[in-house]
């Protein structure tokens, strides 16, 4: 469904745009560095995130390369999950209203 991610194509991006590329991975090295929050904290939730907003490149791999264990990563998963039908959940509230607001 999606190309592969591969060794040429990250060339290319550098080579038509190499300051942009280079800001973006020393912005993500940045970000992904142990702060208040571990790095394999950091890549839990951006995997987490990258189910939401549904990025197969994201999805794969970034977490385990941090040593997150399959069960740390399933329960990321779930948060996600609960988060986004949560939102979906929460977003009845302007359904309901537009419903008060029509018969009123």
């Amino acid at each position: 469904m999606y190309p592969k991610a591969t060794l040429e194509r990250a060339q290319k991006r550098r080579e038509l745009a190499p300051k942009s590329e280079a800001a973006f991975q020393a912005f993500s090295q940045a970000v992904f560095a142990d702060g208040a929050l571990s790095s394999k904290t950091k890549q839990l939730i951006a995997m987490a995130v990258a189910h939401v907003t549904q990025c197969p490149y994201c999805i794969q791999g970034p977490a385990l390369r941090s040593g997150a264990t399959a069960q740390e990563l399933m329960e990321a998963v779930w948060v996600a999950t609960e988060m986004r039908a949560g939102a979906a959940f929460a977003h009845s509230t302007l359904m309901l209203d537009v419903v008060e607001r029509s018969t009123s």
